[in-house]
């Protein structure tokens, strides 16, 4: 009786989330309805605006940069999907053998990921440094490959490839853990039955270990390709969106086009557009993965 009085005098539960609501609403929901209003006007960042209907997203569909750049950030996320999934299996296959070293090679392979995305991309603006004896060039010269020798980073035909390269080595670690974690659920008497059954490591590894990875599979896909499709630090610091227009991404165009020309009405619509696209992908992605894992 007296722990239903003192519950009474501290007032009703939802009492406790308001302050943390109300949070949520300033910095989160309000700048987000603000956002989708401004979609809609000609603002410049100060002064007066007017609405303008969908003038904004005329001039998106319209634009060539835009559509460079949204071209640029699927090529992106597919290379970002496919090969940091693959590379993230693969280092999760091998630290989850029994060898002394998984323990360091985990810790090794997921540093990166807690480094800041921008250090990471100034680092890898040394690696990509175009003179001959610097970074990648002067490895690949040190081991009579230096025709190789490339301006990684100046060149339009591999600036965008590079800039993936920087993304998947820093986020490849974090799709080894959430492999790792799927491995690790495995029960050990599910893969020696099916040794017992006579299957070798390949086929144990496609019809055993691959379904019952499902899960795993599906996280990773949907933040390798959430990430991919608004990535902006990496791409900024290394590039700014160079040379000329070869790695803009729908993140850099849109904060440029606020920040740089002043026309914030249209970043907002370019946001607003980026910010459907990565939904509506999203839930294509969810139900295709879902149903895999359904019937794994």
């Amino acid at each position: 009786m007296s722990g239903t009085k003192k519950r009474n005098r501290l007032g009703p539960p939802w009492l406790f989330v308001v302050p943390a609501v109300l949070c949520y609403a300033a910095i989160v929901l309000y700048p987000s309805a603000a956002g989708v209003l401004y979609a809609f006007t000609d603002w410049s960042g100060i002064g007066d605006w007017s609405f303008v209907g969908a003038d904004n997203f005329t001039d998106l569909v319209h634009d060539e940069r835009a559509l460079g750049s949204l071209r640029n950030t699927l090529l992106l996320t597919v290379a970002i999907v496919v090969v940091q999934n693959g590379v993230g299996l693969l280092l999760a296959l091998g630290v989850h053998a029994r060898i002394k070293s998984r323990l360091v090679l985990r810790a090794v392979f997921f540093a990166p990921v807690v480094v800041s995305p921008v250090m990471i991309a100034f680092l890898w603006k040394y690696i990509y440094n175009p003179a001959p004896e610097e970074g990648l060039n002067g490895l690949l010269g040190s081991v009579g490959l230096g025709a190789l020798r490339q301006d990684w980073l100046g060149d339009p035909s591999l600036a965008l490839w590079s800039v993936a390269a920087m993304v998947i080595w820093q986020n490849a670690g974090y799709s080894m853990v959430i492999f790792l974690a799927g491995l690790e659920g495995i029960s050990q008497d599910v893969k020696e039955a099916a040794t017992i059954d006579g299957a070798g490591p390949v086929k144990r590894f496609r019809y055993v270990v691959w379904p019952l990875l499902a899960p795993a599979t599906t996280i990773n896909v949907m933040l390798s390709t959430i990430g991919g499709l608004k990535l902006f630090d990496q791409v900024f610091a290394a590039t700014s969106g160079g040379p000329g227009t070869s790695t803009e991404t729908l993140s850099t165009v849109l904060y440029k086009e606020a920040f740089v020309f002043g026309r914030y009405g249209y970043s907002t619509a370019v946001a607003l557009v980026l910010a459907l696209f990565v939904a509506a992908v999203s839930l294509v992605q969810i139900r295709y993965l879902r149903g895999r894992e359904d019937n794994a």
